[in-house]
C-alpha cells in the first residue's frame, strides 16, 4: 500500500557518519512526533503535532520515477532521496546551518502499478497525486516550509494543489527548469504538472526560467505568447546576457520554488544536458534571493539511471542546494 513513511530518530541516527570532535546536522535535526491521542499510524500526520515543532522546514521525499516513464523519460530518479538525504545529514552543523531549523518527515513508499503500460503508468501518478497533496497541504497549514526532494517533475502539481489549498489562494511558482512541463492534459505524467496546476486554479501566475529552446515545442511556445499568467526567460537569451533581472520582481509572496535538475549542466537526469546552468549559478541564485518562498522542490536527479549512467555527486549537489535555501530563507 502506498504511504507516508515517519522516520524513527534510529533511522536517522543510522545514515550520520559520527567524527570525534564534529556534530553534523542528523545530530540536531527533529523527527516528527505524535501528539497524546495523535495517530501512530505511517499513513497520516496531524496538524497538531507539527505546529508543536519548533522547526521552520520540513524535509521529505518521494523516491519514484513513474511520472518520468509516463512521459517515456528514463528510469532513475527513484534512487536519489536516500543517498541525498545522507548527504545532508552528515553537512556540518555550525553557525551558519545549526540543524534544529529542520524536521525530517521521512518519504513517501509507493509501490509500482500491477499495469506498467503508458496508460498504466500515468493512473498510477494520479495516486500519487493524492497521496502527496494533502501531506504538504498539513506541512504548510502549520507554517512550515516544506522541502521537497523527487522523483519526477509529476510532483509539482500536488506540491502545488498542497501549497494552494493551504494558502487558500493560487500561488505563483517559480520553475528554473530547461523544460515548461506544459504539456497537454492527456493523463498525468511528468511533462504536464503546470499545465494541471493551472487548469484547475491552484497555479495564479508561472515563472519560468532558463528553458532551452531546443526543447520546447510550438504549442508551449505558443501558450508562452498567448497566456498572460506564463511568463518565461530562455537560457539562450541569457547566455546573450540579456537583462533579465526586471523577471523577478513580479513573483507574489507566496510562491513555490521549483528546480529540475536537469536545467544544471552535466547532472545525472532523465534529461541530463551538456549545456545549461553552472551549479554556482543556481547556488548564487537563491542564496541572493530576497524573498521567502513557500516550498522547495528538487526533481528529476538521479545517482543511476536505467541506461547504466551513475553518479555519486548527484547527492551532495542537493544537499547544497537545500542548505542554501534553509540559509537563505532564516
Amino acid at each position: 500500500m502506498d504511504k507516508l513513511k515517519i522516520y524513527s530518530q534510529s533511522e536517522i541516527n543510522n545514515l550520520i557518519i559520527y567524527r570525534d570532535g564534529e556534530t553534523k546536522l542528523g545530530e540536531k535535526v527533529e523527527i516528527y512526533r505524535h501528539s497524546e491521542g495523535d495517530s501512530s499510524s505511517t499513513v497520516a500526520i496531524s496538524f497538531e503535532s507539527l505546529m508543536k515543532s519548533k522547526a521552520k522546514f520540513v524535509l521529505l521525499g518521494i523516491p519514484e520515477d513513474i511520472g518520468i516513464r509516463a512521459n517515456a523519460g528514463i528510469a532513475g530518479a527513484s534512487t536519489i532521496w536516500r543517498p541525498a538525504l545522507m548527504a545532508f545529514l552528515n553537512i556540518q552543523s555550525n553557525r551558519f546551518l545549526h540543524g534544529e531549523e529542520i524536521l525530517v518527515l521521512g518519504h513517501f513508499e509507493i509501490e509500482e502499478p500491477e499495469d506498467s503500460s503508458i496508460g498504466g503508468l500515468r493512473n498510477k501518478v494520479v495516486d500519487i497525486d493524492d497521496l502527496v497533496f494533502p501531506v504538504i497541504e498539513k506541512i504548510v497549514s502549520a507554517g512550515k516550509i516544506p522541502i521537497v526532494i523527487g522523483g519526477g517533475h509529476n510532483n509539482a502539481f500536488p506540491i502545488i494543489k498542497g501549497t494552494s489549498l493551504a494558502k487558500k489562494q493560487a500561488i505563483d511558482v517559480l520553475n528554473i527548469d530547461a523544460h515548461a512541463d506544459l504539456r497537454k492534459q492527456e493523463g498525468r505524467h511528468s511533462g504536464n504538472g503546470f499545465t494541471y496546476a493551472l487548469a484547475e486554479n491552484y497555479l495564479n501566475n508561472y515563472f519560468m526560467y532558463g528553458l532551452h529552446q531546443n526543447y520546447n515545442n510550438e504549442e508551449i511556445l505558443n501558450q508562452n505568447e498567448t497566456n498572460p499568467k506564463l511568463k518565461a526567460v530562455f537560457f539562450d537569451e541569457i547566455l546573450k546576457c540579456a537583462n533579465d533581472k526586471d523577471f523577478f520582481f513580479g513573483i507574489g509572496s507566496t510562491a513555490g520554488l521549483e528546480i529540475d535538475l536537469d536545467c544544471i549542466q552535466n547532472v545525472l537526469s532523465s534529461a541530463e544536458t551538456p549545456s545549461g546552468f553552472a551549479v554556482n549559478d543556481i547556488r548564487k541564485l537563491i542564496l541572493t534571493s530576497k524573498r521567502e518562498f513557500s516550498y522547495l522542490h528538487i526533481s528529476e536527479g538521479a545517482t543511476r539511471l536505467l541506461d547504466g549512467r551513475v553518479s555519486k555527486l548527484t547527492s551532495k549537489l542537493i544537499a547544497y542546494l537545500v542548505s542554501d535555501f534553509i540559509k537563505a530563507q532564516v
